[in-house]
Order: C-alpha cells, then sequence, then structure tokens
C-alpha cells in the first residue's frame, strides 16, 4: 500500500512540477531547484546540479516545488527580492508569460488524466454488468434501504434518463452526489425515488457498495471449508441451499438476511442433494457465516472496445468528470448537504484507495483520477496554491500593475498557515475514521 501510494503520488508531483519548469525555461527564466517532498529547514535526502538547477529528494512528503528566480514562493527566500530584477527573473516577465508558468502544472496533470483515461480506455474498453438484463433487479444495502429501495426492485432510469443500460450508471456520482431521481419498477408498476442531498454523508460511512448489488438467486455449495459450523452440520459440495427454519431462501441475500438474523441461535438449513431433501442443524456464530463457498456468480456483462481515436473523447470525459464531481462535491459542503469531515480523506484515505494488492489497473486508474483532483486542488484561490498565484496576476493584468511584494509575502504566508491546517485537519479526520 505504501509502495503504491509514493509511487503513485511522486509521478504526478514530479509531472506537476515539470509543467512548471518546462515553461519557465521556455520563457528564459531561470529555475534554481526541482524538488519531490520538501528539503524542510535544507534537510535533503539526495541531490545533484545540472546546468545551474539542483535537482533533489526532500525528506518531508507533502509535495514538490521547483524554486523560480525572482518568485516568492513555498521557500519564502525573499533576498533575491531586495536586488534589482534581473532580466532572467520570474518577476521581470510580462504577466501573461507569468500566467503561463503558473499554469503549467495544472495544464500537465488534466493532459495526464486526460490521457491515462485515454488509453486505459482504448487498452481494456468498458466491461459493465448490463442492468436491462438483471432479471431479478437489485438488493439494497444500508444506504439503498435508507432511501426505500427494496429487494427485486429494477431500477429503469436515472433523472428521466430510460434504459438505464450498465448497472455503474447506477452506483455514479450523479446518483450518490444526491438529489437524483431513481425510476423504478416494484411488483410490476413504476414509481420514482427521490436521492437525498445528503447521501454523501452515508456513502462516506458505509461505502457506495452498501446502496445497492445486483440481485442473485442462491448457488449450489462450491466448497465447504474445513473445520467450518457447515462441516460439522454436514452440508456437502453440491447441496442446494433451499430454506433457513423452514423459510424459503432462493436468493442469496435472504439466506445471508437469515443467518444475520439468527446469530448466537441455533438453525435448521433444508437442503436439496440430488433427488433427495435433507435437513441439517447447526448454530450461526459472531460471523453469520457457516463457511460456505458458494462460488462465482454469472452476471449478464457487457463488454465494449474502442479504437485508438475513439477512445480519446471517452477518456476525456472521464478524466473530467473527476473535476465536475469535486466541484459538486464542495458545493455540497459549502450548502451544508455533506459534512466535511464525511467528505474529505488525506493521505491515509489515499493509501487505503489504492489496496495492499498491486493492481496495474486501478493503480493507473487511481492515478488518472489523481492528476485530475490534483489539477482541482492547485486551481483553488489560496494564495501559496497555483490557484491563489493566478488570481493575483489577473488583478494585476486588470490594474495594470503588480500588487506589492509585501502584500505577496503576507498572502503566501497565510496561504501556507491555511494549507497547515487543511493537512492536519485530514490527516486528523483520517486517524479517527480509521
Amino acid at each position: 500500500m505504501i509502495g503504491q501510494v509514493i509511487l503513485g503520488l511522486s509521478i504526478l508531483i514530479i509531472l506537476h512540477e515539470l509543467g512548471h519548469f518546462l515553461a519557465a525555461r521556455a520563457f528564459g527564466i531561470k529555475v534554481e531547484k526541482f524538488y519531490l517532498f520538501f528539503d524542510a529547514w535544507g534537510v535533503k535526502l539526495f541531490k545533484f546540479t545540472y546546468k545551474d538547477c539542483e535537482y533533489g529528494i526532500g525528506w518531508l512528503p507533502l509535495g514538490g516545488y521547483v524554486k523560480i528566480a525572482g518568485m516568492i514562493d513555498e521557500s519564502m527566500d525573499t533576498e533575491q527580492l531586495k536586488q534589482e530584477p534581473q532580466p532572467w527573473e520570474f518577476r521581470s516577465k510580462p504577466a501573461w508569460q507569468r500566467l503561463i508558468v503558473m499554469l503549467g502544472g495544472i495544464i500537465v496533470n488534466v493532459i495526464v488524466g486526460i490521457v491515462v483515461f485515454w488509453m486505459m480506455t482504448f487498452s481494456y474498453g468498458e466491461n459493465d454488468i448490463d442492468n436491462s438484463k438483471l432479471q431479478y433487479g437489485v438488493v439494497p444495502g444500508i444506504i439503498g434501504k435508507e432511501i426505500g429501495i427494496q429487494a427485486g426492485d429494477k431500477i429503469l432510469a436515472v433523472n428521466g434518463k430510460p434504459a438505464v443500460k450498465f448497472f455503474g450508471d447506477v452506483m455514479s456520482s450523479e446518483v450518490l452526489m444526491g438529489d437524483a431521481v431513481l425510476s423504478i419498477e416494484r411488483s410490476g408498476k413504476q414509481q420514482n425515488l427521490k436521492v437525498p442531498a445528503d447521501i454523501l454523508n452515508a456513502v462516506a460511512e458505509h461505502k457506495k457498495n452498501e446502496f445497492v448489488s445486483p440481485r442473485h438467486l442462491l448457488n449450489s455449495v462450491y466448497e465447504v471449508s474445513k473445520g467450518s459450523e457447515a462441516e460439522r452440520m454436514r452440508i456437502l459440495k453440491g447441496d442446494s441451499i433451499i430454506a433457513v427454519n423452514g423459510q424459503a431462501t432462493p436468493f442469496y441475500d435472504e439466506f445471508t438476511a437469515a443467518l444475520k438474523n439468527n446469530v448466537g441461535k441455533a438453525i435448521q438449513v433444508t437442503l436439496m442433494r440430488g433427488d433427495e431433501q435433507v435437513v441439517v442443524n447447526g448454530n450461526v456464530d459472531s460471523t453469520a457465516a457457516l463457511g460456505l463457498n458458494l462460488g462465482e456468480v454469472d452476471f449478464p456483462v457487457i463488454v465494449q472496445k474502442y479504437g485508438f481515436i475513439e477512445s480519446l473523447p471517452i477518456g476525456a470525459n472521464k478524466a473530467l468528470s473527476v473535476v465536475t464531481d469535486n466541484i459538486k462535491g464542495f458545493g455540497k459542503i459549502f450548502k451544508g448537504d455533506v459534512r466535511a469531515d464525511k467528505a474529505l480523506s488525506g493521505p491515509v484515505g489515499i493509501a487505503k484507495m489504492f489496496g495492499t494488492e498491486v493492481n496495474w489497473i486501478k493503480f493507473w486508474s487511481l492515478v488518472g483520477m489523481l492528476s485530475m483532483a490534483l489539477a482541482f486542488m492547485n486551481l483553488l484561490p489560496i494564495p501559496a496554491l497555483d490557484g491563489g498565484h493566478v488570481i493575483f496576476l489577473i488583478v494585476e493584468m486588470i490594474q495594470g500593475k503588480p500588487l506589492s511584494d509585501n502584500f505577496l509575502e503576507k498572502a503566501q504566508m497565510v496561504g501556507f498557515f491555511i494549507l497547515i491546517a487543511l493537512m492536519i485537519f485530514t490527516l486528523g479526520n483520517d486517524i479517527i475514521k480509521w
């Protein structure tokens, strides 16, 4: 998990800072340092100098930076600003050039995000369960039950868009951001369900797999674990479970619900073994499991492949949706629909997304998503971020003169403390959730 986080974030930080670096060099601006992570208090893990620029790795893994001559940045080195401006310095260049330099990292992150999703779409296409062919509808989890979804409901439309083809559309941000209207079919009748505006709180607490999942019949027993309660009950491979305590359980969710409702109690399980009906008795422990492997479920799957050029707009749309989802999410926080401690995650939350096993499809999907999220976060109008510098440059271009160095220094300090506060909040929030 740690290795994946370090690799993924290092790739994104280096590419982001490379955007600033290349833009600065293109306009003849001197770049003094290029660092992955911060070399706070001058402590460096590694460094070398090439063409008057120091490259290295710092010890504090909170990002990275390029130190551009004549610019007030994270280093807060203001000594050079006391000297007369030099032609190779940031402050000597026209405002439009400085604006491009500040946007360089964001532009590269957007390009990286689009390219990653483009290549993922081209290489793997799109694979999803065919929602229209789910014969038995869906099963609600904790969140789904709260908004009124029942086992067996078929989701026909989202916000009036008929014929929901992919099951992923049911679990999309359009639904889980709240305020969506689901058109469902229940017992042959259609009705609408409104998804509450604050559903993200529940999603953050329980995860989205507690919304709905495809419903399926209970498979026959594929394997019985050694030493399990199922083995003591003499349940055999190939048996079909048809009832628990005399109550029919044709669906998997009905069987698991029956076990949960009988934790710590004795149960009677009715089986079909070939043409013979068999009844066995046992007890359900605190895990609400008997030690059965019921095999894989063969859901109807749609596989769509795309050509190289055809994949570009699809990948770009996926990348840009990350930004629009972030904008919607922050909007809901400011409106009070979603609690910040539920919606925001820090490094621990990111690490948990990568997981403990390496799956390169998942890894690159997360890198693409984080690249777009990094672009969005850096565009926020906080002085220590690229977005703050962009705002100041736009103000300069409008009023025809730059803001004072004293103001920029103080703004940089304020922005720095805001970022530290956000980091402490998100990290503390991660620890509390954990």
